[in-house]
């Protein structure tokens, strides 16, 4: 298994298409400048040596040594085996709520922005917790079984989105069952669900499913987000507001936060609730209802004995600037009478230049 160790770095290989634009740039004022110095012909008499060829050959290898560079200060690793380790943690299942009213902007950039925000800085303040995702409006969709990949975990989050489910509703109560079949059984590990919506047009029987899920061990706490002012639905193309959700009658439809569903569900399942709007005073709060819950030990498998490899490409880097230092941009003998760019041509039947 490969990871990068500083993933920042890649963004120096925006520098290649910079060089290759300036070299452009360059041979056209150099070609331009030459024509009004001399006719071809005369040129080639005052600089047979001259070769087109090795200044784009100098390029390449600048360039090979540059992304080469680029790669050893990002240091790729590899998990040379893979062991499995003793861990405490909590399972920890992330329901989001994906339904078009998660759409409204009543709280920035919007509801299902804010989510995931929240969600994602939950995750950096984990420790050595487990971790799933579900999706869920009008029906309820895994996303991301239980894991420790907490990498896997954000790739996932960002994907989410109000397009993806085409059944629209709140299905909490279809979030809150499908949960209930993410958790380990065997290790019996202790169990949290957090579910985050704006609680509005929840659907199902969600008292008798909560019961459910609190027999089986699983505490569940609930982030509204939005306000209870609210906003209008924006429907948008291509990421630009064309409109706004209106209802039968032509009004602009306004989606408000429904605390009270959120918090009767949480405190039906010994958890509690959370107001989202504020990023921080949401990860302070879960981190310590986290911290109150007693860690259980399982098993994880995990890739272990990462080796640095920049050692490789920041040898062939120094090597291929090194060989840049000998390659000349005059054409060598033994080059020419290779003719490879086809760099003479016959004249009368006599070998002469171009």
């Amino acid at each position: 298994m490969f990871v990068f160790e500083e993933e920042i770095w890649f963004w120096l290989l925006l520098v290649i298409p910079v060089v290759i634009l300036m070299f452009l740039i360059f041979i056209f004022w150099q070609n331009r400048t030459r024509k009004k110095f001399a006719s071809n012909s005369l040129l080639s008499h005052l600089a047979p040596n001259r070769s087109r060829s090795k200044p784009v050959i100098k390029l390449v290898i600048f360039l090979l040594a540059l992304a080469s560079l680029v790669v050893a200060l990002v240091n790729p690793k590899m998990g040379t085996k893979l062991k499995t380790v003793k861990r405490e943690g909590v399972d920890i299942v992330f329901a989001i709520d994906v339904s078009k009213s998660m759409d409204a902007e009543d709280i920035a950039p919007s509801r299902i922005e804010k989510s995931k925000q929240l969600v994602s800085q939950i995750l950096n303040n984990l420790g050595s917790d487990r971790v799933g995702l579900i999706a869920y409006a009008g029906g309820a969709y895994p996303q991301l079984p239980i894991t420790t990949d907490y990498s896997a975990a954000k790739m996932f989050l960002q994907a989410l989105n109000t397009d993806m489910i085409s059944s629209q509703g709140t299905a909490i109560s279809d979030a809150i069952e499908l949960a209930t079949t993410y958790y380990d059984d065997e290790q019996q590990t202790n169990r949290v669900l957090f579910i985050i919506s704006d609680g509005e047009d929840h659907e199902g029987n969600v008292e008798a499913i909560t019961e459910q899920a609190s027999e089986q061990g699983i505490r569940i706490y609930t982030i509204g987000v939005g306000t209870e002012k609210g906003g209008p639905i924006p429907i948008k193309r291509n990421g630009v507001v064309q409109n706004y959700k209106k209802d039968n009658q032509g009004e602009t439809v306004i989606t408000k936060l429904n605390p009270e569903t959120l918090k009767a569900i949480a405190n039906s399942a010994e958890g509690s609730y959370i107001e989202g709007n504020v990023t921080s005073n949401v990860t302070d709060r879960v981190t310590e209802e986290l911290q109150n819950i007693e860690k259980t030990e399982f098993e994880a498998k995990q890739f272990a004995d990462f080796k640095s490899h920049f050692q490789l490409f920041l040898g062939i880097a120094l090597a291929l600037l090194f060989l840049d230092i000998f390659v000349l941009e005059r054409s060598t003998a033994w080059l020419r009478k290779l003719n490879l760019f086809n760099e003479r041509k016959k004249k009368g039947g006599k070998d002469g230049s171009e």
